[in-house]
């Protein structure tokens, strides 16, 4: 049986709202399988939401997720005192916080760096792309190799605030920026474990954005009433569905569709008050606000992002997009070309959205209550040209994965801005201080976002586990 999976809204007739307004309820329950959006089926899971609370004071988050594994010695922490064959080519530059320097090709992060938070000891043990995501969006090691169905993941952060009621209206309350480019690199992100809700259950899937938000014709699914269909015939229609909500509500089976209430609520809001999807509709932007992101994808997938945690949505990832680029290194998977690419389609494409986000969200009060991650999954080896066991190997102008040693950043939310966390050896390959687990990050951010990281969740069997065994970073709040 397939893996359950993230998905996309960009489907056709499978889109989220045109389900909705078309044929959602006719025929129930014998329809076939419903949007993935809504729940995939009726396969929603009993689960049970941890009790405890932090006292977090975040309200959302936005994970810039890197995929591939930038080169910690070539971004945010440089090693001007190594040898050639470790530093790499790059200069570092001073930034706004005295004594923290950074990569040349991060300027206008360099000028705002007080308000990041850089943690220089991210450190575990998966050599892997597919799963070493998973560490890093769940707090937890992946549960087995590259063959697994997703659907045996833990969940991820949004899937776990989605499960604890985070998010109101109609809105989706975790969604998910994967745009396709066609004819482009392989779509390895896809295959990544941890982007989803894992055995927690489909119902607690992201809403996957497919569409490239870079594009002029960018749109997100059908959200607008059929010709066919009044806002009459709508009225009635929900009707029907909370009748056929009751009668099965206390049916023994009742538990097989739990959840799925709260989806309908949700698509029958959306269509009624079409105005919400404004917060999809990025041509309500000036154009000096979208050239200041970017316009390339990975820049407005940043803006689409602060548009919904601006609209209400608690968490948006944006996963670094598959850039098209079949013939060079792709991702920030820096096999070869780490010096080429880092300097003109990476670092300069990253420096503009990350640092326009934070104006952005500062601009408009939103940065103090705005967790922003950014971060990949792992780091680039030591030396360059080093290849490792489990790598990929490493041209003489590349670098192989590295997960000893990685940089994540952190702003907004509570976080401590103009910070260093940690701190590598002489060649970027190992911490020498304060080493961080993705356990670690994960309990930091839930504890931000007012969800205890030791709190119980419960698995498909309800049985209770600890959501995350990490330790929360106190010293970074």
């Amino acid at each position: 049986m397939p893996a359950d999976k993230p998905h996309s809204l960009f489907q056709g007739r499978r889109d989220l709202a045109r389900a909705a307004a078309g044929s959602l309820l006719l025929g129930w329950p014998n329809a076939g399988p419903l949007p993935a959006a809504f729940g995939d089926g009726l396969k929603a899971l009993n689960a049970k939401p941890a009790a405890g609370k932090a006292s977090g004071r975040a309200k959302a988050c936005i994970v810039l997720f890197m995929w591939g594994g930038p080169a910690q010695q070539d971004t945010w922490d440089m090693k001007p005192g190594a040898p050639l064959e470790f530093r790499g080519q790059f200069q570092p530059i001073s930034t706004t916080v005295p004594g923290l320097q950074i990569c040349e090709h991060l300027p206008k992060l360099a000028a705002r760096a007080e308000q990041l938070c850089v943690i220089r000891s991210m450190t575990h043990d998966d050599v892997n792309h597919t799963t070493a995501p998973h560490w890093l969006l769940t707090g937890r090691k992946s549960p087995g190799d590259t063959g697994l169905p997703l659907d045996r993941d833990w969940p991820s952060i949004g899937s776990v605030l989605s499960q604890h009621g985070h998010g109101s209206g109609p809105l989706p309350p975790f969604v998910s920026m994967m745009p396709v480019v066609p004819n482009g690199a392989p779509r390895f992100v896809e295959q990544s474990h941890g982007q989803g809700a894992g055995w927690l259950g489909p119902v607690y899937n992201p809403l996957r954005i497919d569409a490239d938000a870079s594009l002029p014709d960018y749109k997100v699914g059908e959200f607008a009433l059929q010709p066919d269909l009044s806002a009459d015939r709508l009225q009635r229609r929900q009707s029907l569905n909370s009748a056929l909500q009751s009668a099965i509500s206390s049916s023994p089976d009742s538990s097989s569709v739990v959840g799925l209430n709260e989806q309908y609520r949700r698509a029958f809001e959306l269509l009624a008050s079409p105005h919400v999807t404004a917060a999809f509709d990025l041509s309500q932007e000036s154009a000096a606000t979208r050239e200041r992101y970017g316009m390339n994808i990975h820049g407005q997938s940043v803006l689409q992002a602060r548009r919904l945690v601006e609209a209400g949505v608690p968490i948006v990832t944006v996963f670094w997009p598959n850039d098209g680029i079949t013939n060079v290194s792709v991702y920030w998977d820096t096999h070869s070309r780490n010096f080429i690419d880092l300097s003109t389609r990476l670092c300069p494409v990253t420096d503009q959205a990350f640092s326009a986000l934070l104006d952005d969200l500062s601009e408009r009060n939103l940065l103090d209550e705005t967790l922003v991650l950014w971060t990949g999954e792992m780091g680039r080896t030591p030396r360059v040209g080093q290849s490792v066991v489990g790598g990929a190997g490493a041209g003489k102008d590349g670098r192989d994965h590295w997960p000893k040693l990685f940089s994540s950043v952190l702003a907004g939310g509570g976080i401590r801005g103009g910070a260093v966390y940690g701190a590598s050896d002489r060649y970027a390959a190992e911490p020498a201080d304060s080493p961080v687990s993705p356990a670690d990050l994960v309990a930091t951010i839930y504890h931000q976002l007012g969800i205890d990281p030791h709190s119980l969740i419960y698995d498909r069997l309800g049985r209770p586990v600890t959501l995350c065994e990490g330790q929360v970073l106190h010293s970074l709040l």
